[in-house]
Order: structure tokens, then sequence, then C-alpha cells
């Protein structure tokens, strides 16, 4: 348990940014669904609009902290991948 003024502050920080950094990780999730929802419906015009709105999503967590780079990269390549596919 956190004794020093500055800890007992940094333990009250901590816990508003791990709602916002929670908050943030579950925008993210939905907008993967979607793009995942869109392929699996195999509509590639709604998959295609789907990953052209959540790639900026993505990317917004890296820039927030939230994800790491190569993590947010290597899903978004995954996903305009799955997307490709769906024309062939």
């Amino acid at each position: 348990m956190a004794n020093s003024p500055s800890s007992k502050k940094r333990a009250r920080q901590t816990e508003r940014r791990t709602e916002v950094n929670k908050a943030r990780r579950s925008r993210i999730r939905t907008f993967i669904r979607k793009v995942e929802e869109a392929i699996s419906s195999g509509d590639k015009t709604a998959a295609v609009e789907a990953l052209r709105v959540a790639q900026p999503e993505i990317m917004r967590g890296v820039t927030k902290g939230v994800t790491h780079k190569n993590t947010a990269s290597r899903k978004v390549s995954r996903l305009a991948g799955r997307v490709k596919a769906l024309s062939a």
C-alpha cells in the first residue's frame, strides 16, 4: 500500500490512466471486430470501409501508449491481407 503522499498520488493517477487505457483498448477491439465481421460476411466493400476506419484508430493506440507499434502494424497488416484475399 502507498504510504508517502507522492506514492498515494501516483496510485490515484494510475487508477485514472488504467480506466482511460481500458476504454481505448476496448474501442480498438470493437473496430477490429467490425472489420472481422465484414470479412466473415464476405462483403468486400464493407470490409474495405471498416478497415479504412479501423486503421487510424489502431495506430492512435500506439501514440497513446496503449499498444506497441509493431503489434498495431501487425494487426493492420493481417487485417489488410484478409480483406485483400476477399477479392480473390
